[in-house]
């Protein structure tokens, strides 16, 4: 088993700590926050399931002392403020952007070997700041917007078919985001089937359009931003790594020429196994679906120059 770092104690980061823990994928489970006592309690408010939900999980909860992560595994870094009314793209990007270099500097001080999952938003930004304010391996810098994206695809696809959500193949690629995900419907599957069979070309359209705005549905409703299945989903992506699982989850990943991209952290579908990001494997897009990648990558592009503009990189 493992030991893992979750950096943010906010409602993802504790959401990703509670499946971490409940779930037993880590060993040995470190939760860390620049806010005082929020961390220990969050960890001690889980401590006390243990009981309850029957599992033996070793937990930390840690103001501001990177010392305790020491020797972590895999560190997901949730770290990052919400755009607040006024502010603008750049100044959420600078803000953010300070925050991910410092929290990356100080986790790798500890945990070297460390492979990152990046949850902290612009996430596919952030994911290429990581790496280029890092040097790191490519295989080791996870964006995990794909896993969450995909995940939300297929509930609105089950919901459309009216079918177990379980028995649903789909995957999200391009950035993470309500204009630059592609929901991949020409490889949607519902056990083995096209999807196309079960439902008409208007319902998995608005199955579509559903997942693109997932996140801002919620926040809608909420009044805050989701936190179960982000929370969810980075710990689905820390599983794979732990466990060597070698799944496919449509990861923000360094591209080095796949898909037509250079110089780019974007969703496509990885193998995630205990060396990270493991390979990047070749799919076939429909032509409507390789235009809205090439699209996607253009404005996560635009987004990244941000980080030259403001002094970032």
């Amino acid at each position: 088993m493992a030991k893992v770092t979750v950096v943010g104690a906010g409602n993802v980061g504790a959401t990703c700590a509670n499946v971490l823990a409940t779930r037993e994928i880590a060993s040995e489970l470190v939760l860390i926050d620049i806010k005082e006592g929020f961390a220990e309690g969050k960890i001690l408010d889980i401590f006390q399931t243990a009981g309850l939900m029957d599992f033996d999980t070793n937990m930390t909860g840690v103001t501001g002392d990177y010392s305790k992560t020491a020797g972590s595994d895999v560190v997901v870094v949730t770290s990052g403020v919400p755009r607040k009314p006024g502010m603008t793209r750049e100044e959420l990007i600078g803000v953010n952007a300070g925050i991910v270099k410092s929290v990356v500097t100080e986790v790798l001080k500890y945990s070297p070997d460390a492979i990152l999952v990046m949850v902290a938003n612009p996430m596919d930004t952030m994911t290429y700041l990581t790496h280029k304010a890092t040097g790191l391996p490519k295989n080791r810098i996870i964006g995990m917007g794909g896993a969450l994206d995909s995940a939300r695809f297929r509930c609105y696809i089950s919901k459309a078919l009216g079918c177990n959500s379980n028995e649903v193949q789909g995957m999200v690629v391009g950035g993470h985001g309500d204009t630059t995900m592609v929901p991949l419907l020409s490889m949607c599957y519902y056990k083995g089937a096209p999807v196309a069979r079960f439902a008409s070309e208007e319902v998995l359209k608005k199955a579509v359009a559903d997942t693109m705005v997932g996140g801002a549905t919620l926040t809608a409703l909420l009044g805050t931003s989701a936190w179960y299945a982000p929370g969810a989903a980075a710990a689905y992506v820390v599983e794979a790594i732990v466990r060597d699982q070698k799944k496919v989850i449509p990861s923000c990943v360094m591209l080095d020429g796949e898909y037509g991209q250079k110089d780019i952290c974007i969703g496509v579908p990885t193998v995630i196994g205990k060396g990270g990001a493991e390979k990047i494997l070749d799919y076939t897009f429909s032509a409507d679906e390789a235009a809205a990648f090439a699209k996607s990558a253009d404005a996560v592009r635009a987004t990244n120059a941000v980080l030259k503009e403001i002094g970032a990189l």
